[in-house]
């Protein structure tokens, strides 16, 4: 492995791991990963994140409710995000966010709701967040907007680069994930293009979103190694350069120090 790779979005309490995770995750500290912020989606995977936290050095863990889950928030689930962000190793609030793209999803309202919730939790505990925006920029873009000490990392963006250069402007990094490498990626390649590089980190949504040419299989963090290479392609930089400047970007979101 030629990187030192930081994974700043994964979910190794996936069940797609359950039957090797111990395995996998001693793999990943042999092949150069250094990193891991494992994501909480409902509050089953965030208690997962936490306990991943505290098994591994290299794993850190963001909490939250996942825009999926936002009928499952109640004022006890705020209670236990709060006593949970107390652990030295939880390092944001997250994955939190907006998500219209399945129509089974809770009502748009509701999802507004609980997102404004923990957009209040992480600035109260002065915590970066990690946010979910499928199909929602304009109301994702409305409410980070209202919360202007929050500062965080707008997980696989899928937007414009207008809408980037928007998120930036609050403070917002811009995640990439496989998708970069898909051949019809042209909007998100464009953005990779267009951010500047003191704004950009990497993420693999693990066991999601894997890179070409492990598109289909079940994706892990040294995978990023893939996406490093693709942006350093279209940015035509030499890909450890970028490497470095991605890590020390990833640190800057999670006050992880140099």
């Amino acid at each position: 492995m030629k990187f030192d790779i930081f994974d700043v979005h994964a979910h190794y309490d996936d069940e797609k791991f359950d039957e090797d995770r111990d395995q996998v995750i001693e793999e990943l500290k042999q092949n150069g990963v250094i990193g891991v912020l494992n994501c909480g989606s409902s509050m089953e995977g965030t208690r997962d994140s936490v306990k991943l936290a505290n098994k591994y050095d290299m794993f850190y863990a963001a909490v939250g409710v996942h825009p999926e889950f936002a009928d499952k928030f109640s004022e006890s689930v705020l209670d236990e995000l709060i006593q949970l962000a107390k652990n030295p190793k939880v390092k944001a609030i997250g994955e939190i966010g907006l998500d219209y793209y399945y129509p089974e999803n809770p009502p748009r309202d509701m999802q507004k709701k609980v997102f404004i919730r923990q957009m209040e939790l992480a600035e109260k505990l002065n915590l970066p967040v990690i946010i979910h925006d499928r199909e929602a920029h304009g109301d994702t873009l409305d409410i980070i907007k209202k919360f202007k000490n929050v500062k965080g990392e707008i997980h696989c963006f899928s937007g414009s680069v207008e809408f980037a250069r928007e998120c930036i402007k609050l403070g917002y990094y811009i995640g990439f994930t496989g998708v970069v490498t898909f051949k019809n990626a042209k909007k998100v390649v464009e953005v990779a293009k267009q951010v500047p590089i003191d704004r950009i980190v990497v993420e693999t949504d693990c066991p999601y979103m894997t890179p070409t040419p492990f598109r289909g299989k079940r994706n892990r963090s040294e995978y990023i190694e893939f996406i490093i290479d693709k942006i350093a392609e279209i940015r035509n930089i030499d890909a450890n350069e970028l490497n470095a400047k991605i890590n020390s970007n990833i640190r800057s979101l999670l006050n992880l120090g140099k």
